[in-house]
């Protein structure tokens, strides 16, 4: 089930709060509740959960204990985890790649992909590493251990929450009704950046990609990518917000996970905003083993593109991902040829623009079924089909909802703001600005909630494009 969905928001998540609050069971509680909430998407493959949970649990405790195998220990560990990444995620593509070779011959049987495999795989992965680091003590108890990893909030797209950033919070954890009160606010904004924004401008998106892109002209195609640049942005901040939200009022503090992206001056600031569980994650487990920046130029240059086309890769199994990651590594790479001094000396607005043109091109083929797809449309989007084909306008209805979904969310996401100092004041003239601050928040929450039920009430478009990762 999707947070946005009446099933979790008027049934699921109120009984397992009533249950989480007045029962002292607190780890029992969220593992039964989180392996419930994956069972009702994915049933079949709560064993594959469980397993992975075991499998880390127990490579952990065995790395915490052992002398010289450590080593050896965390190489299986993390084979394993990979191996059950591969299996699910990869085997298709790449046998796929072997047959356009000629390497092999046959079809292989349909493999389903599990929920959240890509999120709580890199999650064991990074448990076991920081364990070998001596970075955390291994956890000893299982039943808490399967709790962190089936933890339901982030289990299905993140943020990828490292054993690390909770470890004190498994064991003892505190809840008051300010924090309470903060991980409801943050849910309730979360859930309306996915239903009054996202879903409205992913509706227009979608309409527009479903059609062949010779079809459409420069503005409906650019019309097209600005719609699913809105809607990735805010549906998957937006899922952050709420499985942020929700560790809060279960008494975690999950890292964040998006910091206004499209506001970014360069590719490089886009990638520290963007993600930033993953891009964190790569760079610590896998960018900085490597020599980071502490090797020569070129050796740096080649630790971007590999990591970069690798998180190209974890998004999908699919030569369009691939290019994705392989566009934003040598975007990176250009930065640190130069690129990055030449951005920093044009006007905000430039640098800005020149970004958000970077990533529209980049998500052209996040967004694309395939390759030859992403080439037209980018055709398009640059007039390259005009007295090619038959060409004609597409006619594009957007309803008065989608366009204000789209508008809003331009300004909300590429708008610099600048935080203004709080006024002074002392003794108790204090009180009445703190008491209108607590009385807007209240009432905005409330607003929102209203919204949000008003437009599930009515039957809305509803996806969730992360589920597929």
């Amino acid at each position: 089930m999707v947070f946005s969905s009446a099933v979790f928001l008027f049934y699921f998540l109120p009984g397992f709060l009533l249950l989480y609050y007045v029962l002292p069971w607190k780890n029992t509680v969220l593992l039964v509740g989180s392996l419930l909430f994956y069972a009702w998407g994915e049933p079949r493959f709560v064993p594959l959960l469980l397993l992975s949970a075991f499998l880390n649990y127990s490579v952990g405790y065995l790395i915490a204990r052992a002398g010289p195998q450590r080593k050896s220990l965390l190489a299986v560990g993390v084979a394993l985890n990979l191996a059950m990444l591969a299996y699910y995620k990869y085997l298709g593509f790449f046998a796929g790649i072997l047959q356009a070779l000629h390497l092999r011959d046959g079809a292989l049987p349909a493999i389903v992909l599990p929920l959240g495999i890509s999120f709580f795989t890199f999650q064991g992965i990074s448990y076991l590493i920081d364990v070998y680091r001596r970075d955390i003590a291994a956890q000893g108890s299982f039943l808490r251990f399967a709790m962190y990893k089936a933890m339901f909030p982030q289990l299905i797209a993140g943020p990828i929450v490292r054993y690390a950033q909770i470890a004190d919070e498994v064991d003892h954890r505190t809840l008051d009704n300010a924090r309470i009160w903060k991980g409801f606010r943050q849910f309730v904004l979360g859930l309306a950046q996915k239903i009054l924004i996202a879903n409205y401008v992913g509706l227009a998106a979608d309409r527009i990609f479903a059609v062949d892109p010779v079809e459409l002209n420069a503005i409906t195609a650019w019309m097209g990518i600005a719609c699913y640049s809105i809607q990735i942005l805010f549906d998957f901040a937006g899922y952050s917000n709420m499985a942020i939200g929700i560790g809060h009022m279960l008494g975690f503090t999950y890292p964040p996970n998006f910091n206004r992206p499209y506001a970014a001056l360069s590719i490089t600031d886009f990638w520290r905003r963007w993600h930033i569980s993953l891009s964190t994650w790569f760079r610590d487990y896998l960018y900085i083993p490597l020599g980071g920046n502490r090797v020569s130029a070129l050796r740096t240059y080649f630790n971007l593109a590999l990591v970069f086309l690798l998180c190209g890769l974890w998004h999908g199994a699919a030569w369009t991902f691939v290019i994705w990651g392989a566009w934003h590594g040598a975007l990176l790479v250009l930065e640190r040829l130069g690129g990055a001094t030449v951005l920093a000396r044009l006007p905000a607005f430039v640098a800005q623009a020149w970004t958000m043109l970077c990533v529209m091109i980049g998500w052209v083929f996040f967004r694309a079924p395939d390759v030859p797809y992403a080439l037209r449309y980018l055709g398009s989007m640059f007039g390259g089909h005009d007295g090619q084909a038959l060409l004609h306008t597409w006619r594009l209805d957007l309803p008065n909802t989608s366009q204000v979904a789209l508008v809003a969310g331009i300004v909300l996401a590429c708008w610099r703001w600048r935080a203004s100092a709080p006024p002074q004041t002392g003794g108790g003239g204090a009180r009445m600005p703190a008491l209108l601050a607590q009385g807007g928040h209240l009432a905005s929450t409330a607003a929102l909630a209203l919204l949000c039920i008003g437009s599930l009430a009515a039957g809305t478009y509803n996806p969730f494009i992360y589920f597929r990762f």
